[in-house]
Parts: C-alpha cells; structure tokens; sequence
C-alpha cells in the first residue's frame, strides 16, 4: 500500500511523527513536499518539486504516480487540505474536490455554507476592514469573536468586548494575517477564497472537540474531548479530557448539528475534526476541518473512545470504508495540554529523562533558536503532553507534575 503524502511547505517536522504512524499501519508513506529540507524523510520516499505553485506540485505528483502507482494521498496539515484534493482529482485517486476542501479550508465560506445548509451557526459578518468590523458590532452585539478566514491553531483569535478592544484587534490580526506561517504555507495558484477577518457572535458554553468521519449519508462521531479550560481574550487551546462529560442526549444533538455542518460543507467521504460549542443548552457548530486534530488528540481518540483517526486517514485516501462505530467511551480518563511560555527566542528546553507510565503523549516541537510569539502577535507553543488516570484530577495532576518538570530558557523579546 503506497499513499502519497504532501505539504506545499515543510512545517519544520511536525508531521513526521504523523507519516511514521501511518507507515506502522502498513502504508509505505511517499512524501512530496513543495519546499522543503533534503533531509526530511527517507530519500528513496522523497522528494522536493522545487516550488510551492500548485501546477509544479501536480507536475511532480504526477511523474511520481506513473512511477509507483499510489493508492491514495493524504495530509495532516491544515495547509494542505486543498493542495491534497487538486492534486489526488489529477492522479484520479479518491478526493473530496476542490470546492468541498476550499469551503472546509476558508472559515467565511464555510460558514456560509453552515448558512445555507441549515447548520446550527453563530451569526457572522464578513470584514474587509475595520469600519465593517465596527459595523458588525453595532449588529451582532458584543461580545464578539474575530479571526482570519485562513486561520489555524487559534493564531489571530480573539474575543473582544467593545468597539475600541475591536479596533485593537483587528489592527493586530490584520497585520498578523501578513506573516501568518498556515496561511504563507498554502500552495501558490489556488483561489482560496478571501483572506481576511470573520466577525462572529460570542457562544458562552462548553467547548467540545470531535474526531469523526463523514462516509455517504452517515456523520461518525469517533471521539469526543471536552476542553476544560476558559479563555479570556485569546484562545489558547490548552487543556483538554476526555471521556466527553456530556449526556446521551448531548451527544445525539452535537452528532445532528455535526452532520448538518459536514454535509453542508459538502462532505461525504472524509475525516473530520469538528469543533461544537454550546450556546443557552443547544449546540452550534464552530468549524469542521478535514483532517485530524493536532496536538494528541488521536491518541486520546484511541485510548478513551477506541476510534483511530490516523487509520480513518489511511483508508479515506484510498477510497476504503474505515471500520468506525458511533461514540461509545471506554472510560479511560487522559487529560492533555499545550506546553506554554511566554514570549521570545528558545535558549534550550530540557524533559526529564524518565516520564510515568501514565503519559501516553509528549512532544516537543520548539527548539533551540525557535521565536514563540504569544498572543496578540500570534500563539506559538513549546508542545503538547498527555497523561492518563482514573479520573479527570489524576491523569491532569500527572500531566502537570510532568509539565513542571520541563526546563525551558527563554531569551525576552526586544522592542
């Protein structure tokens, strides 16, 4: 089994970890990068198309499929969700097609498709500059939530209470939005709708993360993580536990609201990691991206729930039905969180030698020289860590005695 896996630009080797999971599934994984280092991936499995346009990628995609006959081709990266879907349409291998990736990708067109398709919604305003930004306020009501429409990772992300925090804000995201690393890693020639900002309105419940699969008529809900922490004005996406806290009944709600959001969005054979949050008891739908969630997040799929979101990518890209189930929690308790420090340039990070058995996850993706912008200029992190336990206090105690432990230096931003 060959998959074809590509970014149109390198995130550092973030993904690797993600390629070897695969490759421990059976999958012999051929990687193609638009740019990126000579050294990332096994030379005989790799290779670089010298360019980040999408006719350069498909080019190079194609001569390599002639060669090795893939099965399929698949990504990890936010970045590279429409790149993937162009470039398996010209391989004639499964896609979900350039217009359903765009809308999965652009956060104003995906929500109007939410519209459209009758998908529980916050209300929203699209604006191209700050004067519209206002305007919505005077609209929707304050608070408010403003973010890029090419976003990723809560980078740019932001609640605002008034008009002069939202002037502040878009100032910051619309300057963000310009050296933005997800939106500079897209790949060149794609129209990929407007980059800009969304305004929406403010839904004050609980947030669940959700790793699904949409096949033909049905919306799987694999694994469901609640996230367990309360932002102020930024979104850190830092603590999370699963199993879900949330009721039957809860849970056959978020599944409609789900399934509407999908198939508005015009998925009908795909991974999802869906984002829910509630709002006055009902659930809305934030965004549903078309492959996993970052972080560990799959690995709490597995072990909480029994759903593996790396093995649906597998047999997705090949066209092959995944074996998945409704959500039914195992009722293991694993608690996670992103490693944060505050602004500036690494100097060094050093982990512990030996961690509890406990921790299934612990990843660190800063370096020595790496620049952690916190917000408002952005919302970089060291990494992530997991733990498990017999309830949600012991396996977030574990994780936190793990996280103390991580000695990182950290050289003051300047000016």
């Amino acid at each position: 089994m060959k998959l074809l896996a590509i970014e149109a630009s390198q995130n550092a080797t973030y993904y690797i970890s993600r390629y070897q999971q695969v490759q421990e599934l059976g999958a012999e994984v051929y990687v193609l990068n638009g740019l990126g280092t000579e050294d990332f991936w096994d030379a005989e499995r790799y290779r670089i198309a010298g360019s980040k346009h999408i006719e350069d990628i498909v080019t190079a995609a194609k001569v390599w499929h002639a060669e090795e006959e893939f099965e399929g081709v698949l990504t990890f990266s936010e970045s590279g969700v429409v790149t993937v879907a162009v470039v398996a349409e010209a391989l004639g291998l499964p896609s979900i097609g350039f217009e359903a990736a765009r809308t999965s990708r652009n956060k104003l067109l995906m929500r109007q498709a939410h519209e459209r398709g009758s998908a529980a919604h916050p209300g929203f305003r699209y604006a191209p500059d700050v004067e519209a930004a206002l305007a919505a306020g005077e609209e929707l009501g304050y608070p408010l939530i403003l973010k890029p429409t090419l976003g990723a990772a809560s980078n740019f992300v932001f609640k605002v209470d008034d008009p002069e925090e939202m002037a502040a804000r878009f100032a910051d995201a619309t300057l963000g939005i310009e050296t933005m690393t997800w939106a500079l890693m897209e790949a060149d020639g794609l129209d990929l709708g407007p980059n800009g900002i969304i305004v929406e309105g403010y839904l004050d419940g609980h947030e669940h993360l959700i790793e699904a699969l949409a096949w033909d008529d049905e919306v799987y809900l694999g694994s469901i993580v609640d996230r367990i922490t309360v932002e102020s004005g930024t979104f850190d996406d830092d603590v999370h536990h699963a199993p879900s806290s949330l009721t039957p009944e809860q849970v056959a709600a978020v599944h409609e609201v789900v399934r509407d959001a999908a198939h508005a969005q015009g998925l009908r054979r795909s991974v999802l990691h869906a984002e829910v949050r509630f709002h006055q008891g009902k659930p809305f739908i934030l965004e549903i991206a078309i492959r996993p969630g970052g972080g560990g997040l799959d690995h709490m799929a597995r072990i909480s729930a029994g759903h593996d979101p790396i093995k649906c990518v597998v047999d997705v890209a090949r066209g092959t039905r995944p074996d998945v189930a409704h959500y039914a929690p195992t009722g293991v308790h694993t608690a996670a969180m992103c490693l944060i420090s505050g602004a500036g340039t690494v100097e060094s990070i050093e982990v512990p030698a030996e961690v509890p058995d406990a921790v299934f996850f612990l990843k660190i993706t800063a370096t020595a020289g790496t620049v952690i912008k916190r917000p408002p200029a952005g919302n970089n992190i060291l990494g992530f860590l997991g733990a498990t336990g017999q309830s949600l206090e012991e396996a977030l105690s574990t994780a936190h005695i793990v996280a103390s432990r991580i000695r990182t230096e950290m050289r003051p931003e300047h000016g």
